[in-house]
């Protein structure tokens, strides 16, 4: 598949217009939940777009993946049976500009996703934006002791390359956790 033009300027600015659609299926091992969309993943329609996010790097690295995939790739992720969402739709170039009451609402959209999809594991990829939506200002990275409908929850730092507290390293092993949770026979 061609990689898309790199988004202009003119691009990044029209896309706080835009959402990205969720990537999802019945019955899929992992729903990942990113926060939301940023400018570049909105102007480019893509999960994890922007060139410094390690999404991608690690998710392959922890073994859901048998080859580095591209953003515009992603539909290779559905086969594999894992999607893709984001905790709140609207586009920023920032998470730090939403609202908390968008995590709130944000998190009863992604209830009523996961009650349609029925994933094994919903794993957010930023456990700010889990505490917030869903009132949990303790939550730890891993598995958490809720769980969303039947769907287990999992807690991971965001791959956004603006994340210092974790690098690829660190992802890559929260993420192989995550993988041998969901391939050990309940």
């Amino acid at each position: 598949m061609v990689p898309p033009p790199k988004p202009s300027k003119a691009d990044l600015a029209a896309a706080v217009h835009k959402t990205v659609p969720d990537l999802v299926a019945p019955q899929l091992k992992v729903l990942f939940c990113g926060i939301n969309p940023g400018l570049y993943t909105a102007a480019l329609g893509h999960h994890f777009a922007r060139p410094g996010n390690r999404f991608w790097p690690a998710l392959h690295g922890a073994g859901f993946t048998p080859r580095l995939l591209k953003p515009w790739e992603e539909h290779e992720l559905l086969p594999l049976g894992y999607g893709i969402t984001n905790m709140v739709e609207r586009t920023t170039n920032a998470a730090s500009e939403l609202l908390p009451e968008e995590y709130v609402a944000g998190g009863q959209r992604l209830a009523r996703l996961v009650q349609q999809y029925t994933p094994q594991v919903v794993a957010f990829l930023g456990i700010g934006a889990y505490r917030s939506a869903f009132a949990r200002p303790k939550a730890t990275l891993g598995l958490q002791p809720e769980r969303l409908g039947n769907s287990r929850l999992w807690a991971l730092p965001s791959p956004s390359g603006l994340n210092a507290n974790h690098q690829l390293k660190d992802l890559v092993a929260l993420l192989l956790e995550l993988r041998e949770f969901v391939e050990t026979p309940r």
